[in-house]
């Protein structure tokens, strides 16, 4: 039985997939810096800080597996991205190898490669190309895992996730989503595949408006259900009258990637 170690309990992608993950893994250590109110007295919770090493080797230990969604979620300071998103990363894959455990499914992000235009289709072989601070601390997980899984033979699998909710939430968003049960596929190929070693995944859905290749995905039986041409009419309806700007919509990244953007000012 998989013993499975879950960061960012808390977090909204953790609270969509709860009900997934305790259907699919009887034995759960859920851990967050706060406490995640729908959890129940009989789940196994702890209250955590991943920068303290000394919690950090308590929290690994006994468990088998990790699930890492924890972390800072949006673009912002530089020292809150190194500590939490690079410095904190780190601390998570060396802890995780030093206490054995087999395989680790790191939570990465469409912002990785956030800089690639929307007329473009990429694989996961692309050059990363981070779209924000965020994006860059994203990517640098993403190298880490690959270090620890070819240093030290951790299995490792990075999912760069899209957008996690029931529905796209606007226009850019019908590209990038995918449903909980989609997301929970890709997971459990990470916890279980015998053949994994290190892969990097699209966390998206069966999108007829993707702009990503997700062979890898689907070389490892990924059998996406959804398919976010559906709400494609409601969410346009929704956004008829809403602002847009020209940098974001030219790149996947969106306003991650318009946020201080000033690359095209005159002489560059």
């Amino acid at each position: 039985m998989t013993y499975v170690l879950i960061t960012g309990a808390a977090s909204d992608v953790a609270v969509r997939l709860r009900k997934l993950l305790k259907s699919a893994y009887p034995r759960i250590r859920w851990s967050d810096i706060r406490p995640a109110a729908d959890l129940g007295p009989e789940d196994e919770f702890v209250l955590a800080d991943l920068g303290d090493p000394a919690v950090l080797a308590g929290l690994v230990a006994g468990v088998d597996s990790i699930v890492h969604l924890g972390g800072f979620t949006i673009d912002g300071e530089w020292e809150k991205v190194l500590n939490v998103n690079i410095d904190g990363v780190f601390r998570l894959f060396d802890a995780a190898y030093r206490a054995g455990v087999q395989r680790v499914v790191f939570a990465s992000s469409n912002h990785a490669v956030g800089f690639y235009e929307r007329t473009q289709r990429i694989g996961v072989d692309v050059t990363v190309r981070p779209d924000s601070r965020y994006g860059l601390a994203k990517a640098f997980g993403e190298a880490a895992g690959a270090y620890y899984a070819d240093k030290h033979g951790l299995r490792v699998t990075c999912i760069r996730i899209g957008f996690v909710h029931d529905i796209p939430l606007d226009p850019r968003r019908i590209s990038i989503w995918t449903s909980p049960d989609d997301l929970m596929q890709l997971i459990r190929i990470g916890l279980e595949h015998p053949d994994i070693h290190y892969e990097i995944f699209y966390g998206v859905s069966d999108n007829t408006a993707s702009w990503y290749d997700n062979g890898r995905a689907y070389a490892f039986g990924y059998k996406p259900t959804g398919n976010s041409e559906v709400f494609r009419d409601q969410v346009l309806a929704e956004h008829r009258n809403v602002a847009v700007n020209p940098i974001a919509e030219r790149f996947q990244g969106g306003p991650f990637a318009s946020f201080e953007y000033d690359a095209d000012k005159a002489g560059n």
